[in-house]
């Protein structure tokens, strides 16, 4: 069974990720998901509800929340996730359940019939279902960022590196090869994620010298609707 994790977040600027990154691959092995030494794309496509209850519980600083979103990897339909994030406070809980590209396709066609199929054992499937269903959750936007990652066998260590930061800005297909996008935060900023299970080792915290950065609550779906609200002038 799956446990809630710490997660901590961070903007940090180009020369500190070109220092930690360095000392953290001495002593880490890079994703083994990674195509090359900057890591892998990630593409997510979110969905809230017509009164963007997510958007504003995150605004507002509600403690208990939720994300849903179907994530894809390299611009690759070989894997596709429905995952929903949960947060209590500091702490998340990611879950996810696979589809294929034709279940995708049927979403954006709002048939998610096949959510409640015989062989869908995971409960994902008929939460994402349910909210489908009676929350008239709907796309949203799509995220992308580069992420470079960093994996640690104590306490289940994950160090993240999320780079061009980018909203699409023409389109809510994962798929549309039309895409173009623009970027949210300003280069050479970024964001330093950095989760653990029961404790974070103290060499890590050491390593990153996390006492000399500024945490933040970062939420990459609040910086891309909201440039996307801006950028449609809605």
């Amino acid at each position: 069974m799956k446990k809630f994790r710490h997660e901590l977040k961070y903007y940090i600027s180009e020369k500190d990720y070109f220092a930690l990154r360095h000392r953290i691959g001495l002593v880490l092995k890079q994703d083994q998901n990674s195509i090359n030494e900057k890591g892998y794309l990630i593409r997510s496509l979110y969905f809230d509800n017509v009164h963007d209850h997510d958007l504003i519980h995150k605004n507002n600083g509600i403690l208990r929340r939720k994300k849903f979103r179907i994530r894809i990897y390299n611009h690759s339909d070989q894997v596709i996730k429905l995952e929903k994030k949960s947060r209590q406070g500091e702490y998340i809980l990611k879950t996810s359940a696979s589809i294929t590209k034709d279940e995708y396709e049927k979403l954006l066609e709002w048939d998610y019939q096949f959510l409640k199929e015989k062989g869908k054992e995971n409960p994902l499937y008929k939460e994402f279902y349910h909210y489908l269903n009676s929350d008239y959750m709907r796309p949203r936007v799509i995220v992308d960022y580069v992420r470079e990652a960093y994996i640690g066998h104590i306490s289940n260590v994950r160090i993240t590196f999320d780079k061009e930061l980018s909203v699409v800005t023409n389109s809510l297909n994962l798929f549309d090869p039309n895409n173009s996008s623009q970027e949210v935060i300003e280069h050479p900023k970024m964001i330093l994620e950095v989760k653990y299970d029961e404790f974070l080792p103290e060499y890590i915290r050491v390593l990153l010298q996390l006492d000399a950065h500024n945490r933040s609550a970062i939420s990459k779906y609040v910086l891309c609707r909201m440039k996307s609200i801006e950028y449609h002038g809605l």
